[in-house]
């Protein structure tokens, strides 16, 4: 009975925002995919409780997001990249900002992790054009299955697999496999296996 309320509930959520896709689809004509991904995103980004989860679960496949059926994404999360994946069970906190991100099973994100497209989404080089007109080079940020992510980290760089990322960490670095990290810039502090210590 669960199964059939959920499947119920998916396909009133997709009947729901399907106004929000067919808007989506007429700004990014205009705008472009990824300022229309985050305008509707902030838009769907405002509605509470399991019916947000559910809404923003059923907009984001026809928005150029992978989300998976089981994945959770919070209130007040926001995306800004097409191409995102969220896999299997992957828990997003209220409040994140992805980019261009591939979070793998069982991944968690705590409340507030910004995860933009990689270190480099904004060019810096030549200072005789403003910052803001520069071409970035954005990169795809994999998060490994069952990692955690605490709250406000940034990570521009890849996490490995069954790693812990501190609250208020800035990953810059990618990180290995099975390692608690925390600091800014984020150093492995130890790995997950209690008898190891970092090399």
């Amino acid at each position: 009975m669960r199964n059939i309320l959920k499947a119920l509930a998916t396909m009133l959520a997709t009947v729901i925002v399907a106004p929000r896709i067919a808007a989506f689809r007429a700004a990014a004509a205009v705008v472009g995919r990824d300022r229309a991904l985050e305008a509707s995103t902030q838009s769907l980004a405002r509605a509470p409780g399991l019916r947000g989860q559910y809404l923003r679960r059923a907009f984001l496949p026809f928005a150029g997001v992978t989300c998976h059926p089981t994945a959770t994404v919070c209130y007040g999360t926001t995306f800004s990249k097409p191409g995102a994946v969220l896999e299997e069970n992957v828990y997003v906190g209220p409040g994140c900002h992805l980019g261009l991100v591939h979070l793998e099973r069982d991944v968690l994100l705590a409340a507030g992790v910004h995860i933009p497209s990689g270190g480099r989404t904004h060019g810096t080089d030549d200072l005789s054009i403003p910052i803001r007109e520069q071409e970035g080079t954005p990169t795809l940020v994999r998060v490994g299955a069952e990692s955690w992510i605490g709250s406000a980290a940034v990570i521009l760089a890849d996490v490995g697999r069954n790693s812990v990322v501190g609250a208020g960490s800035v990953v810059t670095k990618p990180l290995p496999d099975g390692v608690v990290a925390a600091g800014v810039p984020a150093r492995i502090v130890r790995t997950r296996a209690r008898d190891q210590q970092p090399a």
